[in-house]
């Protein structure tokens, strides 16, 4: 049986899975994994996943991306750095159903994760990968999640963590996690794609494993969250899944996911992906708007500081999976980002900005007719409300709900209660 491997998207080159390079050596093209295939498919394979998602009561959960491993990387039983992670919920609530205007909505929170974002899918297969490839220290470029998850996997491998972020541009809720964690923090003075553009020319030379989603084994991981949603609805695809789009590893990772569960019996069909960007930092959708003739870099600018990113690593592999779920790219507002996370707020659910970007991009597909409200739809959220505690109380102050300060009197409160 062939091996686990790695290979090039542009050029075809071939390496091991335990080659530590992140990029082809021949051409600098991303690398993808290919793994052998898995002993079953179809229903028993379901049935294998579906019984490691029960364990017995005496037992902690099962981590919701290894019980995937054959999918992930079936070679890495001895070396697994794990929280657990995984097993988010899917959501439904009846006023984002109304406020998007579709009828079977869920919502697939990967802020319920151990940081608190879909990060930490990708970061247990990562933190995995450099244990097995002998890393002495990991090295990640960052607008605050990616880091906070690598200072939080990197603590547990072991393994000394460097962060490169954009001076001045990461919320204090992802910072301080990071520093938390023990991670060595470097703020460069540029914005996010000047921090990757750095690590990636200085990881090989300085000994350090790079952690962003160039990295092809975070990838492996984050295509965990389609397999626990297929399952999650048992094994029935939905019409639509819907995502914010910023670094397009999540996108990459999704279609990957699709075609693999689709080859292997997992679901009997693909759904369409929908790539939400915000207006400030729209690459992506304005190739898109072009049939990706042309790639694009601006200067990211968004409230939305998780997807603040112009030039995105994955777009190779997110362009693939564009055309192969017959996808589609949108960018909104930030005035829509924001309105769309209070009504998630104002749902009892909550999420950071960026996460907000897939359901205010939802809203403006149904709007424009390219969604049914009668078909399915699940929209990932990214990260935890408490992410990015500063857009909260900013709203808070300069809206109608905001903090008001009162006497400790009975008059006091029986006024602001009627008010």
């Amino acid at each position: 049986m062939t091996p686990t491997r790695q290979v090039c998207l542009a050029c075809g080159r071939e390496t091991s899975e335990l080659d530590p390079a992140t990029r082809c050596r021949s051409c600098g093209g991303l690398l993808d994994v290919l793994h052998p295939p898995p002993s079953v498919t179809g229903p028993a394979l379901r049935d294998l996943f579906d019984r490691r998602a029960s364990p017995s009561s005496a037992s902690p959960p099962s981590s919701g991306v290894w019980r995937f491993r054959e999918l992930v990387l079936p070679g890495a039983a001895e070396s697994v750095v794990s929280y657990p992670e995984g097993n988010t919920p899917l959501l439904a609530r009846e006023s984002l159903a109304v406020w998007t205007g579709v009828l079977s909505l869920t919502l697939k929170h990967e802020g319920q994760n151990p940081t608190g974002s879909f990060k930490d899918r990708g970061m247990t297969v990562g933190l995995t990968q450099a244990r097995r490839v002998g890393a002495r220290a990991v090295v990640c470029a960052s607008t605050g999640n990616t880091s906070a998850s690598l200072a939080a996997y990197g603590a547990q491998a072991g393994l000394p963590v460097f962060v490169l972020i954009p001076e001045g541009k990461v919320a204090l809720g992802k910072l301080a996690q990071t520093l938390a964690y023990g991670a060595r923090v470097l703020a460069v003075r540029g914005d996010f794609d000047a921090c990757l553009g750095l690590v990636e020319e200085s990881a090989d030379p300085l000994g350090l494993y790079l952690l962003n989603s160039v990295n092809p084994f975070r990838i492996e991981g984050q295509k965990t969250i389609i397999f626990e949603l297929l399952q999650q609805r048992n094994w029935q695809a939905p019409d639509w899944i819907v995502l914010p789009g910023g670094n397009l590893g999540n996108t990459a990772a999704f279609g990957k996911a699709l075609e693999e569960a689709l080859a292997l019996g997992l679901c009997d069909r693909l759904p369409r992906l929908a790539v939400v960007q915000a207006e400030g930092a729209a690459p992506f959708a304005q190739s898109f708007a072009e049939d990706f003739r042309h790639r694009y870099e601006v200067r990211a600018e968004t409230v939305a500081t998780a997807i603040r990113i112009g030039n995105p690593a994955s777009w190779e592999r997110a362009v693939r999976a564009i055309r192969a779920t017959h996808g589609l790219v949108l960018s909104v507002p930030d005035e829509e980002i924001l309105a769309a996370k209070r009504s998630i707020d104002r749902a009892g659910i909550g999420c950071e900005p960026a996460s907000a970007a897939g359901v205010a991009g939802l809203r403006r597909l149904v709007g424009s007719g390219t969604v049914s409200p009668h078909q399915s739809v699940v929209v990932i959220l990214t990260g935890h409300l408490l992410k990015d505690p500063e857009i909260v109380l900013e709203d808070a102050r300069t809206g109608t709900a905001g903090i008001r300060e009162i006497d400790p009197t009975l008059p006091a409160l029986r006024a602001a209660i009627e008010a």
